[in-house]
């Protein structure tokens, strides 16, 4: 029986009626995106009809998500808001905090013994507050969540990037900042700008070495890293059918690879038929009652340039396994010769030294049943694999029935390295090398979702490819990087050339889903005298400290630093061995923008103080500036802030004194971030003014009393020469969000409105 069925009935007896008046008022036939946006308004049926990209809208979310990483600072928060309980199904999911060794035991025990003040208190918190908790090792939040939440047609929102996950299940799932799930856990409205809508039509059938992973790796060569920003990705036609649900999910999974604010699938048989083997038949039979309700309307598919702002059209017949990277995951290349050449050119290592399978996109029984099928073909063709294999189980109930059904065997006979069902090496969380930034230049392919520089290992010479799991395994046998199982042969121990087979697998295990012990902690009834308790001392966690506001009048503002080129949220708060205080705010503020590079001199965490003359670290720099009463800005390149859903990338520049973040163009979550946190996000209305910003600038925001809706903001930027510069900064914030600007962030407003 699935969790919550009363909510998801509940959403289903409401879902006819508003889907009917939606389209009576919006006047055309619905896409499946637009159907669950407008059945979850937070006013209850739709009164008008929203445009797409400009208009914010207040929605209800059926539930929160959160991993171990954010849920201490969304949780943190949540504490001061003022509340006895949350008010929506929330639940907690320890799956960060595990680093990646010596193996899925040895870890386990060592995360335990390390970070257990931390899982403590998210264990007290979410028992004191009506919230699920998932203990360390149950598995990965996105699987867990697809195992035993997600259900077609509902809306969630997790603090995580990959939440949109869920879209495998036809939701609507949204990554957000710990401060938008703290709005809603509180009982208010989740605000969103109306979504554009992107449409990808799917036609023909996968089959061989082609798996949903190079659907979503062809959608980002085709889209870009930012292409998909501010849009909901739509799947449809004859290829989206065809494929797993699991499958489904790996493409919306790495749809934040685009920026889109999420992907989704319309509900069919593959989402009935994993509903019912994940124990959830009930859920299967009431979306069954309303089908035709959690897909779009018959002519949306029929003639998709009717009704979305882009269509893209992709064969699956056509499409082959592709490898995306290194250092982005938008760079798409075909396996084989075209790897060769691209190796060869840009000088990237051939030699593959690990091939990693699992992560939060690729962790399912059926992609680990598909790579396990080449990993046997190594074993039976007497192939000596040339690189090592790294596993992340998805959770322990795929852990549990892949041990049981001789998966992961196959896998330990190649010495593979099973790893806990958690994040690890997706998440930098893997304790590869004892010097990591004098580590050697090196490749590794791997199934997971990103593969920015010092992302996996925190080596910034390690090449990372992203690949299917079945592809990941090939090329690890094969130990090169322009392998190409399609055509090229192999030669065994026997000096005998071989070829490999096409995966085999299964789509859900054919005995069933099995566990022992799944991991679930569910709170009491009445929290009210759980004890939560933060040691003064605690170097893993601290109370937070209103923010005070900053005020309509910001002048003598310094440059703390113009980053120069992709600055993601990894640069501006970096994950691996820093996750250890992220529930710390003043101890992780010093990886504050350490990563981004400085445009004046190419370098890293390298700027010029501008009390002192000289050059110092930049969260050294800030907290100079900030012990001086003076607020320092920002600068930045395009999609600013691309990358996790990290509240910390805005709140650790907050808390330092960072009054302004500048930039071309901001990515999604990143904006809202700041925002929350009652700081300015502003963007060039030239983009050619980011070149007017000197290494010595002081910034004078000339008309900050009249901040307004679509009101352009001017900032007079003065020179160490005494020359000026007047520029016109644009900014998307509309009454409801100056007023958490005046307020000093988002949470000093919810809790003036609790009190």
């Amino acid at each position: 029986m699935a969790f919550d069925i009363d909510m998801i009935k509940g959403v289903y007896s409401n879902i006819e009626e508003r889907v009917d008046k939606a389209r009576e008022i919006v006047g055309k036939p619905l896409t499946l995106s637009e159907k669950i946006l407008y059945s979850h308004l937070w006013d209850g049926n739709p009164t008008k009809a929203y445009v797409r990209g400009k208009d914010y809208v207040d929605f209800a979310p059926d539930r929160i998500a959160c991993q171990d990483a954010t849920a201490q600072m969304a949780l943190l928060q949540f504490m001061q808001a003022g509340k006895d309980k949350v008010a929506v199904p929330t639940t907690v999911h320890c799956d960060h905090l595990i680093q990646a060794k010596e193996g899925a035991a040895t870890d386990l025990r060592h995360a335990n013994d390390v970070s257990s003040e931390v899982f403590n208190f998210l264990e007290s918190v979410s028992n004191k507050y009506g919230i699920g908790f998932w203990k360390p090792g149950a598995g990965i939040i996105h699987q867990v969540v697809l195992e035993n939440y997600a259900f077609p047609g509902g809306m969630m929102i997790g603090t995580d990037s990959h939440t949109v996950n869920a879209g495998g299940l036809g939701m609507v799932a949204v990554g957000v900042g710990g401060a938008d799930a703290v709005d809603v856990m509180a009982g208010m409205a989740w605000e969103l700008k109306f979504p554009k809508l992107i449409g990808v039509k799917l036609t023909g059938k996968l089959s061989g070495w082609t798996a949903p992973k190079d659907v979503i790796l062809k959608v980002a060569e085709i889209l870009t890293v930012k292409g998909g920003t501010g849009a909901i990705v739509e799947y449809f036609g004859p290829g989206a059918t065809s494929m797993s649900c699991t499958g489904k999910g790996t493409i919306c999974n790495m749809g934040a690879e685009i920026g889109a604010t999420t992907s989704t699938f319309g509900y069919d048989e593959s989402m009935e038929r994993y509903l019912r083997s994940t124990d959830r038949a009930d859920v299967a039979d009431a979306a069954n009652k309303v089908k035709e309700y959690l897909t779009a309307d018959p002519e949306v598919y029929a003639n998709p340039e009717q009704y979305f702002d882009q269509v893209i059209e992709i064969n699956l017949s056509e499409l082959g396994p592709l490898l995306n990277g290194p250092f982005t995951p938008d760079l798409s290349t075909e396996v084989g010769k075209d790897m060769t050449k691209k190796a060869q050119e840009n000088d990237w290592p051939i030699k593959v030294e690990w091939g990693l399978i699992g992560s939060c996109t690729n962790s399912s029984y059926e992609d680990l049943s598909r790579a396990s099928s080449i990993a046997q073909q190594a074993l039976d063709k007497k192939l000596k694999t040339k690189a090592e294999f790294g596993i992340n189980p998805g959770s322990e109930q795929v852990r549990y029935t892949a041990e049981r059904d001789g998966i992961l065997e196959v896998f330990e006979k190649l010495d593979a390295k099973i790893f806990t069902n958690a994040c690890g090496p997706c998440i930098g969380q893997w304790a590869r090398y004892k010097d990591p930034k004098n580590a050697p230049k090196n490749s590794i392919v791997h199934s997971f979702n990103r593969n920015f520089a010092k992302r996996a290992d925190g080596n910034p010479n390690t090449h990372a490819f992203v690949a299917s799991p079945e592809l990941t395994a090939a090329i690890a046998i094969a130990g090169r990087l322009d392998f190409n199982p399609l055509t090229d042969k192999l030669i065994n121990e026997d000096g005998e050339e071989v070829m490999l087979d096409e995966p085999t697998g299964w789509e859900l295990p054919p005995k069933g889903f099995e566990v022992k012990d799944n991991g679930y902690l569910a709170p009491e009834e009445d929290g009210s005298h759980v004890q939560v308790e933060v040691k003064p001392d605690s170097e893993r966690l601290q109370l937070l400290t209103p923010f005070e506001p900053l005020g309509d009048s910001i002048t003598g503002a310094k440059l703390l630093i113009k980053a120069f080129g992709k600055c993601t949220t990894d640069h501006i708060s970096m994950a691996g061995p820093w996750l250890r205080f992220r529930g710390h705010l003043d101890n992780i503020a010093n990886n504050t923008l350490i990563g981004a590079v400085n445009a004046f001199n190419q370098k890293t965490n390298f700027v010029k103080n501008q009390l002192t003359g000289e050059y110092g670290g930049v969260p050294d720099v800030q907290r100079e500036y900030k012990e001086a009463g003076i607020k320092s800005v920002v600068v930045g390149d395009h999609n600013y802030g691309e990358g996790s859903s990290r509240e910390h990338a805005a709140m650790q520049p907050r808390h330092l004194g960072v009054a302004a973040v500048i930039v071309k163009s901001f990515a999604r979550i990143h904006e809202t971030n700041l925002k929350k946190q009652g700081m300015l996000g502003l963007t060039f209305d030239n983009e050619n003014d980011y070149d007017l910003i000197e290494e010595d600038d002081t910034f004078n925001f000339l008309d900050l009393d009249q901040f307004a809706p679509d009101k352009q903001l001017t900032v007079e930027v003065v020179h160490s020469d005494g020359t000026k510069d007047t520029i016109k900064l644009n900014h998307t914030y509309n009454a409801a969000q100056i007023a958490w600007y005046k307020e000093g962030s988002a949470l000093n407003l919810i809790k003036k409105q609790n009190a």
